[in-house]
Formats: structure tokens, sequence, C-alpha cells
């Protein structure tokens, strides 16, 4: 890819506000399961090969079994997925296309799982899982190989 802008040398401050979302979500109590859930799924339907790549290592040193990783595209499609991860996975997708709006369906169906502080925990790690893929696909960061 071409030798694009690194935004944390040109505008550090920006790049440290991002960081400094990461480090909350990852304060949260959202269990690292359902964090890497939502990077990777976010990640495969914004198409960043960075993050999926990213995501997935620390999905597999979380517990997360191979199987459910490569069947995260089709969740609806499998049994490997319990309620409170399908309303995830909903939620995550219908946030990342956001252009379709959330459903009341959707919504719904993750406040029946969730509760308050939790749910709003799960939509800040979607918008910050997000607004890391433009981050990386718009500056061409690949993943190592």
């Amino acid at each position: 890819m071409s030798n694009r802008i690194k935004i944390n040398e040109v505008k550090p401050a920006a790049y440290s506000a991002m960081l400094a979302l990461e480090k909350y979500i990852e304060s949260t109590s959202l269990t690292k399961k359902h964090r890497e859930l939502i990077k990777i799924r976010a990640s495969q339907i914004n198409g960043c090969a960075y993050c999926i790549n990213m995501h997935t290592i620390d999905a597999r040193n979380a517990g997360e079994t191979e199987q459910r990783i490569y069947a995260l595209s089709a969740w609806r499609d499998t049994p490997f997925f319990d309620e409170q991860e399908r309303a995830l996975l909903a939620l995550t997708e219908e946030v990342t296309l956001i252009s379709n709006h959330v459903s009341d369906s959707t919504y719904n169906s993750a406040s029946a799982v969730f509760d308050q502080a939790y749910l709003a925990e799960i939509i800040m790690a979607i918008i910050t899982i997000n607004a890391w893929n433009r981050v990386a696909i718009t500056t061409g960061m690949e993943p190592a190989l």
C-alpha cells in the first residue's frame, strides 16, 4: 500500500484521545470475549484486515475457540453463540451499518439481556472499534506477517 499518513506522528494528541477511549473500553465490565466479538465482527463488516488480524489473535489469547472465530461472519446460522452474544452481535452489526439505523427489535433484544450500564459499555465498544477501523483503513495499516 502507498505510504500514507501516520496520525500518531502527525497529530499525537488526536491519537492519544483515541487511545484514551480504548483504555476506557478496556477498563469496563465488558468481558474480554464480548469485547473481542464486537471488535472482530465490526472489523469484518468494515473490511479492516489490520483489526481482524489483531483481534482474532487477542480473542484466541482470551480463550475464544477457532470454531467460533471462523463462524463469526455467519453467527446467525450456527448454534455456537448464546443469547447474550447474539444480541451483542446483532447490535454490533446495526451500529456498524448505522445508515440503516438500529432497529427497535435489535435494541430491545439487547436491553432485555443486558443491564443499562453493560449496554452502554457495549455501545461505546462498538463505536470505538468502528473509529479504529476507519483510522486503520484510511491510513493503510496492514497486518504484520
